[in-house]
């Protein structure tokens, strides 16, 4: 077993900002209350002396994942691949296979400078950053060469996977736990833009929303996070990353940045929810290889929607509600970010929505009837090819 690591630091990187405090509530219950930080730049010993997070040896990461076995992968992404391991719940240690508690182990493969800093942007941000849509960062290792980053497990895996991915394992999403995830990651989301300093999160997509057993939507990636603009500033100058098919077009063209940007990202994430389709796809017939581009003339009209709408649904939704969630993302997907809602304000939407659907369910309970309007059992919607 090797030696842990403790006070060893590889590189100062004081220049740049990052939090310094920690938010100060776990309740995350209201989007709107804000966090406060202390604004000064921090090196690298500072962030990685987190009271909040455990300094784990590589040797007991290596036991937990039974050697980084490659059945023991359960995610491959930018950073490395991600493996299921088990630790003791108190001593935090390595434990046997079914004991103890679960955890997603995240191996660092990047050489080079970058994914050294994307490592330790994720913890800085996760280990200050406390909220029930954001998953938990339990500890890091950094020992050697080694770069490794230790989460509480989801069960459920990523949103991209349950609606992209087919097979016994992937059935389709209904559209009430679809709304359920985009609410939950709208919270997250809005919990990180209402921090002081603000936080951009810059990689909003369907694989960065983990699910728990029950579906609640977790951000997970932290590693090209960014604080917002501060004082007089409008946006953030940065150099253009992220994934195709989800930055915003500002973005893309002058580099600034701004929480504005998480909105298109949202908009395009929420309308691969309501379609099925990815942001990007090669496979769709020409002229529909850009979900957005293809979709957005067709989200503001009650009947051309259902061209866009899932089929896997199976008409499940009200038409209704479907429309308002469509002009939902038709709002987030604006070129113009000034006419892009907030991100409480796409939370405020998304929670009338739900409770809209909760009353009118305790309607039919007590009426013992449905309004067709409202509900798709009773109506006969036409599919996309009658249109």
């Amino acid at each position: 077993m090797g030696v842990c690591f403790s006070n060893r630091v590889k590189a100062d990187i004081s220049s740049t900002t990052w939090l310094s405090s920690r938010f100060l509530s776990r309740d995350g219950s209201k989007c709107s209350s804000t966090a406060s930080f202390s604004h000064g730049p921090r090196s690298e010993g500072e962030i990685l002396q987190s009271p909040n997070l455990k300094n784990f040896c590589f040797g007991d990461l290596k036991s937990a994942t039974r050697n980084f076995r490659p059945d023991s992968v359960v995610g491959e992404g930018g950073f490395g691949s991600v493996f299921k391991g088990w630790i003791d719940e108190n001593s935090f240690a390595a434990s046997k296979p079914g004991s103890g508690i679960v955890v997603a182990v995240k191996r660092l493969n990047q050489e080079g400078f970058q994914g050294h800093r994307e490592w330790l942007a994720e913890i800085n941000y996760l280990g200050q950053l406390d909220h029930p849509n954001l998953v938990k960062l339990i500890g890091y290792c950094l020992e050697d060469e080694h770069r490794l980053l230790v989460y509480e497990f989801m069960p459920r895996g990523s949103l991209e996977n349950h609606l992209f991915r087919r097979g016994t394992f992937f059935q389709p999403l209904s559209w009430n736990t679809r709304m359920k995830i985009a609410l939950g990651a709208a919270k997250g989301l809005a919990f990180l833009h209402n921090a002081q300093p603000q936080v951009i999160y810059r990689d909003f997509k369907a694989s960065n929303i983990l699910l728990d057993s029950n579906y609640n939507a977790k951000l997970s990636d932290f590693g090209l996070a960014r604080d917002g603009p501060t004082g007089d500033k409008s946006h953030v100058s940065t150099r253009v990353m992220g994934t195709h098919g989800y930055a915003a077009p500002e973005y893309l063209s002058t580099g600034h940045l701004t929480a504005k940007s998480d909105v298109y990202s949202f908009g395009v994430v929420l309308l691969e929810m309501v379609s099925g389709r990815r942001a990007i796809d090669k496979n769709q017939p020409t002229g529909q290889h850009n979900l957005v581009d293809w979709a957005k003339p067709y989200l503001t009209n009650k009947r051309r929607v259902l061209r866009v709408m899932d089929p896997r649904l199976q008409g499940q939704y009200s038409l209704n509600r479907a429309l308002k969630v469509a002009m939902l993302a038709f709002d987030c997907l604006s070129v113009d970010a000034k006419l892009r809602p907030g991100m409480n304000d796409v939370v405020k939407a998304l929670e009338e929505l739900q409770s809209h659907k909760a009353a009118v369910h305790g309607e039919q309970n007590s009426n013992g009837g449905s309004d067709s309007r409202e509900t798709s059992q009773t109506v006969d919607y036409p599919r996309p090819s009658m249109l």
